[in-house]
């Protein structure tokens, strides 16, 4: 079986199919190679930046608009909107404790204050009361307003939206 003729033909086959490798390899490189070869071309062209070298000049931030001026002119219906992320954990029914606790009546009422509810030591160690600011607050950095909650949630960015959907929880008497 594995005669002088057979292992030399193997021999061949692999020599052949590494010098298509290499050859393929070469012409791939002159088709797409952009270098100038060793040639001393001049890039056809050049692209002036303004103020290249020039100091850069940061912008000034935008002032910060204060949340209780954008929750005077929330919508609460856009905040209804919102809700849906809110109601996978937490439900709009007096007493009914989901992964969260119900949120009727959130607005104004003490922090940790739904009997039944095991809040995480983050939410019962606080004192105060669930203001829009502090709710604000608390659902736009969850852990970082209050570390070491229970709360999964990543946080909500936008200040209007957060101002809406606070708008909405405190029609939910």
């Amino acid at each position: 079986m594995f005669d002088t003729m057979t292992i030399t033909k193997v021999g061949g086959s692999l020599c052949a199919a590494l010098l298509v490798l290499l050859l393929g390899g070469w012409a791939a490189e002159e088709l797409y190679n952009v270098d100038s070869h060793g040639e001393d071309h001049v890039r056809a062209y050049v692209i002036e930046v303004p103020g290249e070298g020039e100091e850069v000049v940061e912008a000034e931030p935008e002032p910060e608009i204060p949340f209780a001026d954008v929750y005077a002119a929330a919508d609460a219906g856009a905040g209804e909107r919102l809700w849906r992320q809110c109601s996978a954990c937490h439900a709009l029914t007096a007493g009914q404790n989901g992964i969260g606790p119900y949120l009727v009546g959130v607005v104004d009422r003490d922090i940790a204050a739904v009997d039944g509810f095991s809040y995480s030591d983050a939410l019962a160690s606080l004192d105060g009361a669930w203001t829009p600011e502090n709710i604000s607050n608390f659902i736009a950095n969850p852990r970082g307003w209050a570390p070491g909650t229970a709360m999964a949630y990543g946080g909500l960015n936008d200040i209007e939206d957060r101002a809406n959907l606070i708008a909405y929880l405190a029609t939910q008497q």
